[in-house]
């Protein structure tokens, strides 16, 4: 018996007993040293109500739940690991114990019950589970960075450089040169095809941001109901068909720049919360509580009078001067008709590589449409017709014929040589262009072979438009 008491006293773990009842009949010194209760504190104690009477959260512990007391009554070793001890000073720390039955014979007489504190180990458990947390959501925001990347880098750009001379493009580009450095909302105004996007990599190319990515979101491509969880990400189980959480847009610009594309297009309740965001520099993901903070710098774009639109309550009024700190004012193609041929040239260069032709210019009957059209697509037209173009062609002189330009063309070109440039008449010529490319289509407005696809405009582009200039069927 002596011996076995010197034991007790050396073992590091803590030690109890209890007799069948529950009740404490030994401890040995580093069970006291762990717990500060004392052999005189347990002695004739119930042991659960003592130092196992609560759960980690504080709610109450009920005897016949304990797996130390199961030992009593089933005979079997239990090991826990994910339980607390209690102190005497109300404090608990996480504990690993054993309990095992003491048999005299074939009865059960008792358990022993031994202990450790794990206190540490839990802490330092933790600690590496927010460090894998942290590996983890770095890792998904880096593969998510370079998917959105890859697929930046799949699109075909119409162009490379932003090409021109007129002084109404160099003027913005003098204005891109000031506000780059800066990290104030740029907000893009022009119509499609004016090169928008162009314009808005300049601008987060020159700024202190350009070694972070450049996001873009079409806010005119994304459906309603998933718009939020674009730009600010879902948990897992937000809605239906959420069957993993995401990073929103947000997120992935953090630290760089956000490009809101046709941001006229957001939704009321998208408006609002894309102005706390801008306020605040903060948000939570779609089915979320926690707050996550971000660094981004907002630049937007729209081809509508976003001052009209929230003027009329079409658009928040005070998000629209959240967005319009620096304005930019992209001219059309029709405003700059000088830049045209040095646009073709460039055009016609990169065309040459891609189709495989070597194609040196343009006739003159060629360049006579081109000056007499109006380009209502801009520059992304004059692209596309240029393509037509050389596809047929068969000499190095490239002809654009007039079946190269959208249907109506040569109708249009005849009213822009002949109307005056008074008030009214392109708004007039853009109505008629678009109605009959619409009534070619028998009135199909998107998808294959519809009207937006010959105009070369997004669908809601085409519908804005069509409400704007009152076309009907």
């Amino acid at each position: 018996m002596e011996l076995n008491a010197l034991i007790l006293d050396s073992v590091g773990e803590g030690v109890y007993g209890i007799d069948k009842n529950g009740t404490t009949t030994f401890s040995n010194p580093a069970a006291e040293k762990i717990t500060g209760w004392t052999k005189q504190d347990l002695m004739d104690k119930n042991s659960h109500s003592v130092w196992h009477h609560s759960h980690a959260d504080g709610q109450h512990y009920a005897a016949e739940d304990c797996p130390i007391y199961a030992a009593l009554h089933d005979g079997l070793i239990h090991h826990e690991q994910e339980e607390v001890f209690w102190r005497k000073d109300g404090s608990s720390f996480a504990v690993e114990y054993t309990s095992t039955p003491m048999m005299n014979g074939r009865k059960i007489v008792g358990a022993v019950v031994v202990f450790k504190d794990i206190s540490q180990r839990k802490k330092h458990e933790k600690s590496l589970q927010a460090a894998l947390l942290k590996v983890t959501q770095l890792q998904q925001q880096l593969e998510a960075e370079n998917t959105y990347l890859k697929d930046e880098l799949t699109q075909t750009h119409n162009y490379e450089h932003i090409i021109g001379v007129h002084p109404s493009l160099l003027k913005v580009l003098e204005e891109v040169g000031q506000v780059a450095p800066t990290d104030a909302s740029v907000l893009i105004n022009g119509e499609t095809g004016t090169g928008k996007e162009l314009i808005a990599r300049a601008v987060h190319c020159a700024s202190n941001r350009r070694d972070r990515p450049l996001i873009k979101v079409n806010c005119g491509a994304i459906s309603e109901n998933l718009v939020e969880s674009e730009l600010f990400g879902h948990e897992k189980g937000a809605f239906t068909g959420a069957i993993a959480e995401r990073q929103g847009r947000f997120e992935l610009a953090d630290g760089g720049t956000l490009f809101l594309d046709e941001v006229a297009e957001l939704p009321k309740a998208t408006q609002t919360k894309l102005l706390r965001v801008l306020q605040e520099q903060e948000f939570e993901r779609v089915g979320g509580s926690k707050t996550i903070k971000v660094n981004v710098r907002i630049i937007a774009a729209s081809h509508k009078d976003l001052a009209k639109l929230s003027d009329s309550g079409e658009f928040r009024q005070d998000l629209f001067y959240r967005l319009n700190v620096f304005p930019l004012f992209l001219p059309a193609l029709r405003e700059r008709a000088s830049d045209i041929p040095v646009l073709t040239e460039w055009l016609l260069a990169n065309l040459s590589k891609k189709l495989g032709k070597t194609i040196s210019g343009i006739c003159d009957q060629s360049k006579k449409r081109m000056a007499a059209y109006s380009w209502p697509g801009n520059i992304r037209e004059l692209q596309n017709v240029l393509e037509r173009s050389a596809i047929l062609a068969r000499g190095n002189m490239m002809e654009v014929p007039e079946s190269a330009f959208p249907i109506a063309n040569s109708n249009l070109i005849s009213q822009a040589s002949e109307q005056n440039a008074g008030h009214g008449s392109l708004a007039s010529m853009e109505k008629n262009h678009i109605q009959s490319v619409l009534e070619k289509t028998n009135w199909k407005v998107s998808g294959d072979g519809g009207a937006a696809e010959i105009l070369d405009m997004h669908p809601n582009t085409l519908r804005s438009r069509m409400e704007k200039l009152a076309i009907k069927r």
